[in-house]
């Protein structure tokens, strides 16, 4: 078994049925332009929750409605099962977020970065300082000026902010922004170990294959509307379809879908036909070939990534909004 599917089980089975971040059909209008539109969501306690879309495709908008920092055109949204608009100073303290870029003192350094803002929320202790910077890998470098850090550990550093309240939960915006390979397993590593400590992690990101390993669950928007949501694992399954080399593709492609079975049969850019099989069976399928003419060179069962699902999703949809 491997790793992936190991964590991915693992962050399963610390999801609880609790009820974190409702969003209850959320609208944002801006004159005529509708950014979001009638957006739901339900996201749990120790989710690893995905939220995807193009660029203008509503996630700022709908990040910035959920901590109460815009107000929303209709709908409402509930945090710990309280109302962000009525309830905001009361719930946001359970809430970490890093929006965009983190608002940092460069001339100050990264644990100073911590005591300024932890005083700001009434105190932190040096014990959950260090705590935050071991979790996001800077205790080496806490004590450097901030315009010393690479955009990966400012990055870091935005998130050691979050951190600092132990919230129940955290949204990040980009959160692998600027990180190298290895800043982004450690970043990786870091949601799992949130999550199976019963926190909710809600991640906006455009890097889809970190998002296929880390997430459990995911919401794909477009035009401000919901599109999709969905567990990961049920996305990016196979659809009993197969993956087929063989030459004279364009060929092969005519005469498969002429069959019933194999109606919605397609090549891929680099020439590889994807069909399903007679009576789902890649032995048939390779019966008929033969039998027609042609040799594959080889026949598997096709697989699709998040970034394949994404594109193929926002692509058919259409909407009004820019």
């Amino acid at each position: 078994m491997n790793e992936t599917l190991i964590t991915a089980q693992t962050a399963n089975a610390a999801r609880s049925n609790e009820v974190v971040l409702h969003i209850d059909n959320l609208s944002k209008h801006y004159g005529k332009r509708l950014a979001v539109n009638s957006l739901s969501l339900d996201v749990h306690r120790g989710d690893i929750f995905g939220f995807l879309g193009p660029n203008g495709a509503g996630k700022t908008t709908t990040i910035r409605m959920a901590l109460g920092l815009i107000a929303p055109s209709e709908g409402k949204v509930e945090i710990l099962g309280q109302d962000v608009a009525t309830q905001r100073a009361r719930i946001l303290p359970r809430v970490g977020a890093l929006i965009e870029t983190p608002a940092l003192y460069l001339y100050m350094s990264g644990r100073d970065n911590l005591r300024a803002i932890g005083a700001t929320l009434g105190g932190v202790s040096n014990a959950r300082m260090d705590e935050v910077l071991g979790l996001v890998g800077l205790l080496k470098r806490q004590k450097d000026r901030v315009r010393t850090y690479s955009l990966g550990m400012k990055q870091r550093l935005g998130v050691a902010i979050a951190l600092l309240q132990n919230p129940d939960l955290l949204i990040l915006d980009e959160p692998a922004n600027g990180l190298d390979p290895a800043g982004i397993v450690e970043m990786r590593d870091l949601m799992h170990r949130l999550a199976q400590e019963g926190k909710t992690v809600f991640i906006s990101s455009h890097q889809l294959s970190e998002v296929q390993q880390i997430c459990t669950r995911v919401a794909i928007i477009n035009f401000g509307k919901l599109v999709t949501e969905s567990t990961v694992e049920a996305l990016t399954e196979g659809k009993r379809e197969y993956a087929v080399k063989v030459e004279r593709a364009q060929e092969a492609l005519r005469l498969v879908k002429a069959q019933t079975w194999g109606c919605d049969a397609y090549l891929e850019a680099d020439g590889t036909l994807i069909t399903r099989a007679p009576d789902d069976r890649g032995r048939n399928l390779n019966l008929f070939l033969m039998q027609a003419g042609f040799v594959a060179d080889s026949i598997g069962q096709a697989t699709q990534d998040l970034e394949q699902v994404f594109l193929k999703l926002t692509d058919n949809v259409q909407g009004d909004v820019a």
